[in-house]
């Protein structure tokens, strides 16, 4: 198909200008600007006039949950709900089941992936204690990166051991992608409560878990690797920064591109403080924990200063009943997010913590020049038509019976946003129109310029 997308306003590269642009063979084949004359031939038009065209958003970190926990979701489903947030591109992590910890198993995630996937996909490799040799195999052009645990993990992806560490921050092919916490502070802390919630001196409740999961556990964490990243020159991505005091550890004098340490952070430590607690219970548990309004405060400044990165929603589904119990210790930590990043970001776009071409370049441009994704992340000719339509006047509360996400609720049921996501293309092809998917045309596997 060709379409032509005329009168939008497009975001793209840190100017906001009106064009036409025309989409051929799966390409930005023409972006026509100031009244120049184009002959679109029969292309499907499109009229985006008062709208945003936007590149289409990368997600670099996500929880799909295929294969091994499909109860709780699976890749046709969370990229359905991508594609309806104006996500194009995402990148899959490694706690599955099995554990995406060797070749073979990438490999059955890549094939899922053509299967089933409405967005374009990639899938890290998790770091374990003894797999090193898998990771030195992994082909640095076709898998996003290495996910390594350094804190509280599923299965046996806590990677603790120095010597490994070090060769691994010495060895791996491509980037690593850290989530620091520290453990025994975790263990130690998650054992003072359980004493005190026995002995009836607390309630275990949601209230408790930037208690247990405090922000020195994280900057302890964050510190260790980014102290091996500077030792071994190695290049480190620091995942869900959720605290201010982390942020001292980032840079913010260099571009992108000459960075070798970078960080990202993700719309709910944004969006949330620990006050919410009271009114979102379990709803908003997720590793690391939502911080202060302090913190929060922080990593929206951030956003504009240069500390702050990339922004990944860490979509992590579980089904209701393993969020919404009565006891913190056994609630799952995680929470579905994809489909209504673009809308709080929005969100915070409108009570004016960063400007559209910030956001744009946190979501769109970063995580393409971070990855080295070949041709996605800009509104170019010749790139792949990655693109997403954005209404900037459509007033629509969140509503658990109207997500995609197979697990059938969000943390934000009863939120109000003030955008929506109404076309979505992935490589040329509509995917997404005003709630209708065209579900023919799958995503295509990244590639990565290394």
């Amino acid at each position: 198909m060709r379409y032509y997308i005329k009168n939008a306003t497009i975001i793209n590269e840190g100017e906001t200008f009106e064009a036409n642009v025309y989409v051929a063979d799966g390409k930005i084949a023409k972006i026509v600007r100031n009244g120049e004359a184009f002959e679109a031939g029969s292309a499907t038009v499109i009229d985006a006039q008062g709208y945003y065209l936007i590149p289409g958003i990368i997600d670099e970190h996500v929880h799909f949950r295929e294969p091994g926990l499909t109860q709780k979701a699976d890749i046709y489903t969370e990229s359905r709900a991508a594609v309806a947030g104006g996500v194009t591109s995402f990148m899959d992590m490694p706690n599955t089941v099995p554990q995406t910890v060797s070749q073979e198993q990438l490999q059955q995630k890549f094939d899922l992936a053509a299967e089933k996937s409405l967005a374009n996909y990639s899938f890290y490799i998790g770091a374990t204690n003894d797999n090193l040799a898998e990771v030195a195999k992994i082909n640095p052009q076709e898998v996003c990166g290495v996910k390594l645990f350094m804190g509280s993990s599923t299965g046996n992806m806590l990677v603790d051991k120095a010597d490994t560490l070090e060769a691994l921050f010495k060895e791996a092919p491509c980037l690593i992608t850290a989530h620091c916490e520290d453990e025994d502070i975790i263990k130690h802390n998650t054992q003072v409560y359980k004493e005190l919630a026995a002995k009836g001196e607390i309630t275990p409740d949601a209230c408790i878990h930037p208690l247990v999961r405090t922000a020195e556990a994280c900057y302890r964490s964050s510190a260790q690797a980014v102290e091996l990243a500077e030792k071994t020159g190695a290049r480190l991505h620091i995942m869900h920064i959720s605290t201010r005091k982390e942020l001292e550890l980032f840079r913010n004098d260099l571009p992108l591109e000459q960075k070798r340490i970078t960080a990202e952070t993700c719309p709910h430590y944004l969006f949330f403080n620990d006050e919410d607690y009271k009114r979102k219970g379990f709803a908003i548990k997720c590793n690391p924990a939502i911080k202060t309004e302090n913190d929060r405060q922080a990593l929206l400044q951030a956003l504009t200063s240069g500390k702050i990165d990339t922004i990944g929603t860490d979509h992590a589904p579980h089904l209701w009943e393993e969020k919404f119990t009565d006891n913190y210790f056994t609630a799952k930590s995680g929470f579905p997010s994809i489909q209504h990043s673009s809308g709080i970001m929005m969100e915070l776009r409108r009570q004016g913590h960063l400007s559209l071409p910030q956001l744009v370049t946190l979501m769109c441009h970063h995580p393409s020049q971070l990855y080295q994704i070949d041709r996605r992340g800009f509104i170019r000719e010749g790139y792949y038509a990655d693109l997403v339509l954005i209404n900037p006047n459509a007033t629509t509360t969140v509503c658990n019976d109207k997500v995609y996400y197979k697990c059938g609720w969000t943390p934000l049921h009863g939120t109000t946003l003030h955008t929506q996501v109404t076309h979505t293309f992935v490589n040329g092809n509509l995917v997404f129109e005003n709630g209708v998917f065209q579900e023919e045309n799958k995503g295509e596997k990244l590639h990565f310029c290394r």
